[in-house]
This record gives structure tokens, C-alpha cells and sequence, in this order.
């Protein structure tokens, strides 16, 4: 029986500590929420051997193996190793696992693999992320979706990030018949309208759902090649001010999301409160004390945008205040 308690070697691998003395469960993240039916027996297997027998799938697309007790945690790490290696989970370096404080799973809806709303390969695009980024202790929170639908809740995030298409039209190909145009106005924007019998899109009312290249009988309407990306920003739950992100850039593409989350890095290390409890200040808190100005001069450095990128000046959040 394990009478000392080394909450280091215990927060490895995203072991929790319980309210059950000497047990502990393992929260196995999977990034992007795509996982391989080999990881899922292993998954089971240590269910099975080592713990009570229940999973618990966490709101971050991740697994919570139950009821280990604190000795076998040796050996379960040796099993969930292939595991985060098979799923390619970014690992510290020099040392087999992955850090269990910081940051957490990069989540995903389940993108254009299978949903036709979906304007990209979501699970694709957080493993990008992943690499760029892990590992990292600072708490940070960031979804993707694959469209305005925000099937992932994206806005309830740090970072969410929502897939847009750039429409494009072939007027050649139209019959007039307003499909789109109906569509438009009843699921979305009302970003279309028609004009002597051919469409015209409203680029600044047009959010880039994508239902005008899915209802369009003739392909008049075809999805630019291009990925384009909506970037909210801030978004949080909790207890003093729970909030919905609102938008920082739109229309912009990968790359440039990226550098901006590892400038947001750099910016949290410089402003962090020193005395946050366990060093995790949500950056949304951080933002609120610095402005949002000082932000987005740290979050842009080095940024080339786009010339179709629309950045919003500045941001002001609302939400409920305790």
C-alpha cells in the first residue's frame, strides 16, 4: 500500500487525484476526437484488469479509466503507451507519457469525414495544432468545428475555431430558380439576393456555412479550394464570469491561427499572474487586466494576414458577472 503521496509522479499522464484514498483514475486524451479501435481494447484491457471496469468518456473527447489503485499506475503506464504513440499524442521530451496539468485535449467535431456542412478536416487540423503546440503546462482551451453549426461549442472556448467556405459562382451555370437564395434566408444570413435573374452574395453578411454550395442543383455554387477559418476568441465557463467567444479574424487560414495561439503563449508568460492559484489563470482573465489592445498587439506579432482577412478592432465581451 502506497502511504506517501507523489502528486507529481500522480499528475503524469493525466492520473487524477480522487476522493478515494490511495485509487486514482487515467484520463487519456485523444486529440481531435478520432481514435483507433486497437486503442479502444487497450483502453479496455486496462479497464478491465486494472481498474473497476467503467470509462467515463470526459467532455473533452477523452477517456477516464476508473478505480486504479496508486501502485499499478507503473504498469498501466506501460500499457497506454502504445496508445499515445499510436495516436501520435505529443509526448515531454526525453520521457515516455505526456503532462496531465496545462493544456487540454484539443477538441474536435467530427469534420468533413462525414458531415456534408463541414467545410474541412477538422481532426486533421487539431493534430497540426497539437504538434505545434504540446507539451504545455499553461491552461489553455481550443475546439474546432466544421461550421457555423458549432457542433463542438467552440464559443465556450479560449480558441474556437470554425471552418468557413468562400462560395464561388458560376453564373453560366445558374437557372435563376433561388434555391440558394432561399436557403440563405431561411438557415443562415440572408447574405444573397437576386438581381435580374442572377445571385448576388454579400461578402460581409456571408459567414461561409456553405448551404448555397449544397443546394445549388446545377453546381452553380462550388466551395473555393482554399480553407478559410473564423477565429472566436476568449470564450470560458466557470464561476465569475462565464462567457461566449466573440470573433477576432474571419476568413482566415491556418497557419496564421496557429502562430497566433503560440503568440498567445508568450503573451500569457509574460502577464500571468504570479500568485494564480496552481499557476493556471485562464487567459480570458489575463486579457481582461492587460485589455484587449495589449493582446492583440502580442497575439498579430509576425502575422501576415490575408488580404480577404477581416480583423475586428476590438472586442468586448459580455456575459454573466458574479
Amino acid at each position: 500500500m502506497i502511504r506517501d503521496l507523489n502528486t507529481k509522479k500522480v499528475m503524469k499522464n493525466a492520473f487524477r487525484i480522487t476522493k478515494t484514498k490511495y485509487e486514482t483514475s487515467l484520463r487519456v486524451r485523444i486529440p481531435g476526437g478520432s481514435v483507433d479501435p486497437e486503442s479502444l481494447m487497450i483502453i479496455s484491457k486496462i479497464a478491465t484488469e486494472y481498474g473497476n471496469g467503467e470509462i467515463h468518456i470526459t467532455t473533452r473527447q477523452g477517456f477516464e479509466i476508473l478505480g486504479i489503485k496508486m501502485e499499478d499506475m507503473e504498469s498501466v503506464n506501460k500499457l497506454i503507451q502504445p496508445v499515445i504513440e499510436k495516436m501520435d499524442i505529443n509526448q515531454a521530451e526525453k520521457e515516455e507519457g505526456y503532462p496531465a496539468a496545462g493544456t487540454r485535449n484539443i477538441s474536435a467535431c467530427i469534420g468533413n469525414k462525414v458531415c456534408p456542412k463541414a467545410q474541412y478536416h477538422t481532426t486533421n487540423f487539431a493534430k497540426r495544432i497539437e504538434k505545434a503546440i504540446y507539451p504545455n503546462d499553461l491552461h489553455f482551451k481550443i475546439a474546432l468545428t466544421g461550421c457555423p453549426n458549432d457542433c463542438i461549442k467552440a464559443r465556450t472556448h479560449d480558441f474556437g475555431i470554425i471552418g468557413m467556405t468562400r462560395p464561388l459562382y458560376e453564373k453560366e451555370r445558374c437557372i435563376s430558380c433561388g434555391a440558394c437564395v432561399k436557403k440563405c434566408e431561411k438557415l443562415s444570413t440572408k447574405a444573397l439576393s437576386m438581381e435580374n435573374y442572377k445571385i448576388v452574395r454579400d461578402h460581409d453578411k456571408c459567414i461561409g456555412c456553405g448551404e448555397c454550395t449544397l443546394n445549388c442543383p446545377t453546381s452553380a455554387w462550388t466551395r473555393d479550394e482554399k480553407k478559410y477559418y473564423r477565429l472566436a476568441i476568449m470564450g470560458r465557463t466557470g464561476k465569475k464570469n462565464p462567457r461566449l467567444a466573440e470573433d477576432f479574424l474571419l476568413w482566415a487560414d491556418e497557419e496564421s491561427i496557429i502562430k497566433i495561439i503560440l503568440n498567445t503563449y508568450k503573451y500569457v508568460e509574460q502577464y500571468i499572474a504570479k500568485d494564480a492559484p496552481g499557476g493556471k489563470e485562464h487567459i480570458g482573465y489575463i486579457v481582461d487586466r492587460t485589455g484587449f489592445m495589449e493582446f492583440k498587439k502580442w497575439a498579430l506579432e509576425g502575422v501576415n494576414l490575408d488580404d480577404i482577412v477581416k480583423v475586428n478592432e476590438n472586442i468586448y465581451w459580455s456575459g454573466i458577472k458574479y
